[in-house]
């Protein structure tokens, strides 16, 4: 696997606790890929690519560096993503 939907991998790399969360704050326009503000939950992420993410009192900066086929504990959660901030995850 490639490519992945925005709001299935922020639900994976447990940005959020549901995917229809992950879809309302992408839709509402909380979400940038490498710096573009995406609208779109459907939008294909890849590795390499850094998402912001604005979350209620925080601003979380990921860089994607894998995908999951389904949702895993917080261990797996790890592995999708490097946190650029290099603060905790």
């Amino acid at each position: 696997m490639d490519r992945q939907r925005l709001d299935k991998w922020l639900w994976h790399a447990r940005v959020v606790k549901a995917r229809t969360s992950a879809a309302e704050l992408v839709a509402s326009g909380h979400v940038r890929i490498n710096g573009t503000r995406e609208k779109s939950p459907g939008h294909a992420v890849k590795l390499g690519d850094v998402v912001t993410v604005a979350l209620d009192n925080s601003v979380r900066v990921l860089k994607v560096i894998g995908f999951a086929e389904r949702r895993g504990d917080a261990a797996s959660a790890r592995l999708l993503c490097e946190d650029l901030q290099g603060g905790k995850e």
